[in-house]
């Protein structure tokens, strides 16, 4: 005779492995987040390398390391569960550090639209996850960054290419608002926020062909990191439960 249907229902659930329960969204966090601290050795890494290889004037190293550090940035902010918008804003940064290693103004002009779209990314998220300030300390701010950009620009100008004027302009018209829309996110995202624009004001200073600093690539880069990193932490630290989506 056979086994009765249950019995026979025992034996083939012991001898064959049962249908795994799907993991919850705590388990799937937390097996991101065990890659996140490797993926912010490996842009510290790169990050250094790239540094060092640009001290030492070495071309080939700033070539090769460059297009890797907003990936392995992104690639924390992944693991960290961090928003889709901070990974696009990082995107548009690698595509404009890409083009920027072409030496041809068509490519200096892709790479700043390109930067151009994650700074709108940044406002976006700033929008979502900033405190704000109050009005009289908001206006001292936008005062103070409206009379940058102005007198910056009006230095400038006389000295930039014909065709870069305009460009450059709007291009710092909008690096400005992400600059003070950081301030919203706290010190750390406002550091980062002003050191973006310090960073992109020596480039438009070496466009112009104004007096530079030695190496004066190594202190864009350095800027210009220490920029990136600290908006995506702020962005990553802001407690905001929308920060996850």
């Amino acid at each position: 005779m056979g086994h009765p249907p249950l019995e026979r229902s025992r034996e083939l659930g012991e001898g064959w492995a049962q249908p795994t329960p799907p993991r919850s969204d705590d388990e799937t966090s937390a097996g991101r987040n065990r890659y996140a601290p490797w993926a912010l050795a490996a842009f510290a890494l790169a990050a250094l390398g790239d540094l060092a290889g640009v001290a030492a004037g070495s071309d080939l190293a700033h070539t090769v390391l460059k297009p890797l550090l907003m990936p392995t940035l992104a690639l924390y902010v992944v693991f960290s569960g961090g928003p889709r918008l901070l990974v696009a804003a990082l995107a548009f940064g690698w595509g404009g550090d890409t083009l920027l290693l072409a030496d041809a103004d068509p490519a200096f002009l892709a790479g700043m639209v390109s930067f151009a779209a994650g700074h709108v990314c940044y406002l976006a998220l700033f929008r979502r996850h900033g405190t704000g300030h109050p009005r009289a300390r908001g206006a001292g701010l936008v005062l103070a960054y409206g009379a940058a950009l102005g007198v910056t620009v009006a230095l400038l100008w006389p000295d930039l290419p014909a065709d870069m004027r305009i460009p450059v302009a709007g291009y710092s018209l909008l690096l400005t608002a992400m600059a003070g829309g950081a301030t919203t996110l706290g010190l750390t995202a406002a550091t980062g926020g002003a050191l973006f624009l310090l960073s992109d004001t020596l480039i438009a200073t070496d466009v112009a062909d104004w007096p530079q600093a030695p190496r004066p690539d190594f202190w864009i880069m350095l800027t210009y990191l220490a920029a990136q990193a600290l908006l995506a932490r702020s962005v990553l630290t802001s407690g905001s439960a929308a920060a996850r989506r």
